[in-house]
């Protein structure tokens, strides 16, 4: 084993991995969530390494040959960062009130019901006012409940692909510069390769997971407006940066 070179492309990886990017977002967005969040992090890691491999194998001087196909990868994923903007501006100015629900409690309510007893008309938790009169409580919506703002798995892996192999600054980073650099190791290139393919788990794997964290600090309908307002504005940034003439 080639330490050094295996520690030079786990640096390498991590250091361009670890930006602002749509594919970034879209699995920090995932993580909070807690939505098919496994499998986000898989696709995204195992893409990378594909990619890697290829940079390593020589696939970079094969695009280069033909450079017309970074351009149509280009205005492709520009195209796709655009719409990705339009729905996370809707989700903002249009919220569906899915929040974590990170402080409900999942114990069952204390409302004085006997065991046994069948649910209140007034809906699944009630109060009774000093006259009388029975309330209902409002429900805390929870992102369990609120299956209609969930995404099928094969919906949320289309758009994690998309976001990953439609944008070009993954062929110009990994494929290109990181395939050079590894190819400047000789025989310890693969070495290199696995280390930077290491650092991609690490990362997606930590930001996905990690991502929970935020719970607590997303649990209102008004925090996921504004953190969806957010990806609005980068998804869009970061479209436009794609056609922009350099």
């Amino acid at each position: 084993m080639d330490l050094s070179s295996t520690l030079a492309g786990l640096g390498l990886g991590l250091s361009l991995i670890v930006a602002i990017g749509a594919q970034n977002v879209f699995v920090l967005r995932q993580g909070i969530r807690r939505e098919h969040v496994f499998a986000v992090a898989a696709v995204c890691a195992m893409s990378d390494a594909v990619l890697i491999l290829a940079g390593v194998s020589g696939i970079g001087a094969v695009l280069t040959a033909v450079p017309w196909l970074v351009d149509v990868v280009r205005w492709a994923g520009a195209a796709f960062l655009a719409g990705y903007a339009v729905l996370a501006a809707k989700r903002a100015i249009r919220p569906s009130g899915a929040t974590l629900g990170a402080g409900a409690s999942t114990a069952a309510p204390s409302d004085g019901t006997p065991d046994g007893a069948a649910p209140s008309a007034a809906g699944p938790a009630a109060t009774t006012s000093a006259a009388g009169t029975l309330t209902a409580a409002p429900a805390r919506p929870t992102h369990e409940t609120d299956t209609a703002a969930r995404t099928t798995l094969l919906a949320t892996l289309g758009t994690c692909l998309a976001l990953t192999w439609l944008n070009p600054h993954v062929y110009l980073d990994t494929v290109f510069l990181l395939g050079s650099v590894a190819n400047g190791h000789g025989e310890g290139r693969w070495w290199f390769a696995l280390g930077a393919a290491l650092g991609s788990v690490l990362w997606f794997f930590g930001l996905a997971y990690g991502a929970r964290l935020l719970g607590r600090v997303l649990s209102t309908p008004r925090a996921w407006r504004i953190l969806d307002g957010v990806i609005a504005v980068v998804m869009l940034a970061l479209a436009v940066s794609l056609v922009l003439p350099r």
